[in-house]
């Protein structure tokens, strides 16, 4: 019996999954209903679009999940999709695929906040002089998500001589040797020259960074945001710059994406604003694939696939 995929993905990708070892039927999705694939395939990959988004808030669909086995959302989160998105048997995800990536950015924006060398830029004879720069060694990383991501990104921070302190929401040792965890996001936001957000976005973590939280911040430090624009309150981050507060934030994502024009992230003088690149999906788009292909033939084995999203924690 064949194995049909409804993919969200495009042609070429498609393409690939076609010449899988198990064969499978590959069928494209309705762009306006991808949900309605539900009821021809046993897998569904998806995407984060713009059709998910806007049936959030409605009511499941009677034909969900239909005859589907498996959802695999080819994004790390699934706070995109609606709620009912996780009644479907098995829902997985691309965690992992992009951390690298992200990683990258994160060390980039470091390197790009405390070096400055725009700044210093000598243009004529009359600009060359001495001017002092940042130092990265010595500094302390704060990361708040110590997933696939924070992992990544202290690894990096570690061999760049700083220090790393983090917050778990599960009482787990740190799965990088040098990590200093400690007891609160409180705490990791106080201890930091530069504070990563790299949770996930669920209903706990809404607004969790607050006016609070970055009220404990160093005057000077610098945020940076690859985890979802949610987890942020984007009025108390303008009052900590505005107030001095806070130095500077690094932001790849917002809520909503992207803002409405006159927004004042778009344009403060302290705030670098990127349209959520920082996963670099175009390049890492071969690592997705070698993901779902081995995770299919995991499932075909009668065994499960990697990255279980918990229908209780939403991630």
């Amino acid at each position: 019996m064949s194995f049909v995929i409804a993919s969200q993905l495009d042609e070429s990708f498609n393409a690939q999954l076609r010449a899988h070892s198990s064969a499978p039927i590959v069928i494209d999705v309705p762009e306006e209903t991808p949900w309605a694939a539900a009821s021809q395939a046993d897998l569904l990959v998806i995407r984060p679009s713009r059709e998910w988004g806007r049936i959030k808030a409605l009511a499941r669909p009677a034909e969900w999940p239909g005859n589907l086995k498996w959802v695999y959302s080819a994004s790390v989160g699934v706070d995109f999709y609606p709620r009912w998105l996780l009644d479907a048997p098995l829902v997985t995800c691309g965690r992992g695929v992009a951390s690298e990536e992200i990683a990258d950015y994160v060390i980039a924006a470091i390197y790009l906040q405390t070096k400055d060398l725009e700044t210093v830029r000598a243009r004529g004879p009359g600009a060359w002089k001495q001017a002092p720069l940042g130092r990265v060694a010595g500094t302390t990383l704060g990361i708040v998500g110590l997933g696939t991501i924070g992992s990544a990104v202290a690894r990096r921070a570690l061999a760049a001589r700083m220090e790393v302190t983090a917050a778990r929401r599960r009482s787990l040792p740190s799965p990088v040797r040098g990590v200093r965890l400690l007891d609160s996001v409180a705490a990791v936001v106080g201890s930091a020259d530069h504070i990563l957000l790299a949770l996930p976005a669920t209903d706990a973590t809404r607004s969790v960074i607050d006016a609070a939280i970055l009220a404990r911040a160093k005057p000077g430090a610098h945020l940076i945001n690859v985890a979802r624009g949610s987890v942020l309150d984007q009025q108390a981050l303008l009052d900590a710059l505005d107030a001095g507060a806070l130095g500077f934030a690094t932001l790849d994502v917002t809520e909503p994406e992207p803002l409405p024009a006159g927004h004042p992230l778009w344009t403060h003088p302290r705030v670098r604003l990127t349209p959520h690149v920082a996963s670099n999906y175009t390049v890492v788009r071969h690592a997705l694939f070698d993901k779902i292909a081995a995770d299919i033939d995991a499932y075909l084995r009668g065994e499960i696939p990697s990255d279980v999203v918990d229908a209780t924690t939403g991630y």
